[in-house]
Parts: structure tokens; C-alpha cells; sequence
């Protein structure tokens, strides 16, 4: 079966990509600040995001900050630290603060490559999620969040027998299936690192009862991964040298039922400074997506219509995650943290 729609969906992508591709934007505003600017492409985005919106930094010196995700419990934001095995917590007044470490390598042998953790979330029931990079794993944090160790319960290891390439994004629902990707990047030598057992870089979903399914086997670089406000759509954005972002139809178990190409990015990454994919994304009250791509945060409509950028200076951005009423924006770039108001 899932072959089957894995060939339905390569299918339906095939007539889609003709009609996703931008035209060169024409700037409405530009702001500018110390560490990048927003810039709108469509009138509409001015109920976004204020024109004059200001990219502040809130912590830096971060060996590849990623992951980022706020926990409105706690009124805190966590983030990875990749290169550093270690999770930071930024409570809104002080300089971010180690959380957890280690956070994504627990065995003691010398292992090179991206070792920590990567993409966090927060599961139904408020526990924290982590793509684990080095141990290769998707995992939940067994201790309450306002007292962190480095004990996990094991969510997926394997496929098949397999052992991942290296989980790297993911995202929980409502009901409490999980959503991840699988590129290569957490792998020391990448495709041809001889660890590596998968021959695909996989998106596939847990269910609530424990259950793996791979649901797509044919993307490129998988790599951030998000739900519409509905649950009803599943977008993925590929990191590969021509970046596209993904939305796929889901019934009601969580099961993909068909899929196209939201937006090819490749123009978009051919104009840029910065030549990054399509990385981590959130989805905003309003069903657009703000993903990490290009030069900064790509505002994409659900249409998929490039409304705008929050261009970030001089950094390749990695993620973003919005606060629980999704009027402030967090966003990791290469060593930054940095924070913007949203309308």
C-alpha cells in the first residue's frame, strides 16, 4: 500500500510543480535593523506582520542552534545547541542557560558529526519530544520540564530493523501521532557515511499507540515538518539543492491520501545570499507558513504564495517557533537566537 502511494504521489507532483513556481517579487515595505528586515512581497502580508517589526537578538555563541520550541507551562523557550549535545532554556529575562546535556548522544565512545539533539516538541500531554541526531532516535524526556535529566523513553529507533539516518524535525497532533523526517546530516559522512543502513531519507509517523509507518520515501533532504491549524494538511520542506515545500492531504487516522508541491523554492535559492533549503517551519493562527529557507523566514501563504521574508543578516536560519498565542516569532540562526513580533 504504501508504494502504491508513494507512485500516486510522485504522480500527482509531477502536473503540480508548473503552478508553484514564484514570479520575482516586488518589495511593498522594508524595514531594517541591526540584524536583518522585514520585507513584504503582497499587500495581504501587512495583517501578518507589522512593517516596522524589529529582529532583536536574545542569546548567541551557540554552536549550531536548532530545534526551537515554547513551552507556555513554563513561559520558557528551549532550543538545541547540535554541535554542543545540549538544550538551552531562555525564560525571558536572562541570558539562555544550559537545560539539558546531553541531549542527543548519551554513549561515551567518540562519536564526529551532529550530536545532539535537533527538532523539540511538546507531546499532548506538555512532555518534551527530541530528534535525537547522535543516538539516531525519536525520543520523550522522562522527567517533569522544570526538572530536566538526561533519561528518555525510546519513541523509534529503527525501521525494519534499520537504524534511522538521523531524526531531525518533527511534530505531534492533537491526538498524539508524531510526525518526523530522516535526512542524512546527522551522519558524519552524510549519504556516503558507512553507518548508515537506510537508503532513503524518510518522513514517517508514530501513532499514538506506538505504531512506525514510513510515509513517504521519496523526498530529497526531508527536513522541517509541520500540520495546518486543521491537522488536515502535513507540509515538508526539502533541504536539497532545489528547495520545495511539500502539503499532503491526510484522512482522518493521519494517513497521507494524496500530495503536491506547495511552492518551488528553486528561484528563491538561486537570488539568495545565503543558498540554505527549506528548513524548519511553523504554521501561524492563520494557516501560513513561516520556514527557515532562503535568506531568512520565508512567509508562505496556504496557497502557496511567497507574501514575504524576515530577512536575517549574514545567518543561516534553521527554525522558528511561535509563543502560544503566535504573536512573537523565535527564530535560530546558525549561533543566534533572535525574536520578532508578529501581528
Amino acid at each position: 500500500m504504501k508504494n502504491q502511494l508513494i507512485v500516486f504521489t510522485l504522480s500527482y507532483l509531477s502536473v503540480c510543480i508548473s503552478c508553484s513556481t514564484p514570479t520575482e517579487p516586488s518589495k511593498v515595505v522594508v524595514t531594517d535593523s541591526a540584524f536583518g528586515k522585514v520585507e513584504l512581497f503582497d499587500s495581504s502580508a501587512a495583517d501578518i506582520i507589522n512593517t516596522n517589526a524589529v529582529v532583536e537578538v536574545i542569546g548567541r555563541n551557540y554552536k549550531w542552534c536548532e530545534g526551537p520550541v515554547w513551552v507556555p507551562a513554563k513561559q520558557m523557550l528551549l532550543f538545541s545547541a547540535v554541535r554542543e549535545n545540549k538544550i538551552y532554556r531562555w525564560d525571558g529575562k536572562d541570558t539562555p542557560l544550559v537545560y539539558l546535556s546531553p541531549s542527543g548522544y548519551t554513549d561515551t565512545a567518540f562519536r564526529d558529526g551532529e550530536n545532539g539533539s535537533n527538532g523539540l516538541a511538546l507531546d499532548k500531554e506538555g512532555k518534551l519530544l527530541l530528534c535525537q541526531s547522535g543516538n539516531r532516535q525519536v525520543v520523550r524526556m522522562n522527567a517533569p520540564l522544570d526538572s530536566p535529566i538526561a533519561k528518555f523513553t525510546i519513541l523509534a529507533k529503527d525501521y525494519k530493523g534499520k537504524r534511522f539516518n538521523s531524526p531531525n524535525d518533527l511534530v505531534a497532533d492533537r491526538k498524539n501521532n508524531i510526525y518526523f523526517t530522516d535526512p542524512i546530516y546527522g551522519l558524519p559522512k552524510y549519504e556516503n557515511d558507512p553507518t548508515r543502513e537506510l537508503k532513503f531519507e524518510g518522513v514517517y509517523k508514530i501513532s499514538s499507540s506506538g505504531k512506525l509507518s514510513l510515509l513517504i520515501d521519496s523526498i530529497s533532504r526531508p527536513n522541517g515538518i509541520a500540520l495546518s491549524p486543521d491537522e488536515k494538511i502535513l507540509y515538508v520542506g526539502s533541504s536539497d539543492n532545489h528547495t520545495k515545500w511539500y502539503a499532503f492531504q491526510l484522512d482522518s487516522n493521519g494517513n497521507i491520501q494524496s500530495g503536491k508541491i506547495l511552492l518551488d523554492g528553486y528561484p528563491l535559492k538561486e537570488k539568495a545570499k545565503i543558498k540554505s533549503g527549506a528548513d524548519g517551519f511553523k504554521i501561524d493562527r492563520y494557516g501560513n507558513i513561516f520556514s527557515s529557507g532562503p535568506d531568512g523566514i520565508n512567509i508562505i501563504s496556504p496557497a502557496g504564495k511567497l507574501l514575504g521574508l524576515i530577512r536575517i543578516y549574514n545567518k543561516q536560519t534553521s527554525n522558528c517557533a511561535f509563543n502560544e498565542t503566535k504573536d512573537v516569532l523565535f527564530i535560530t540562526a546558525n549561533d543566534w537566537v533572535l525574536r520578532v513580533k508578529i501581528k
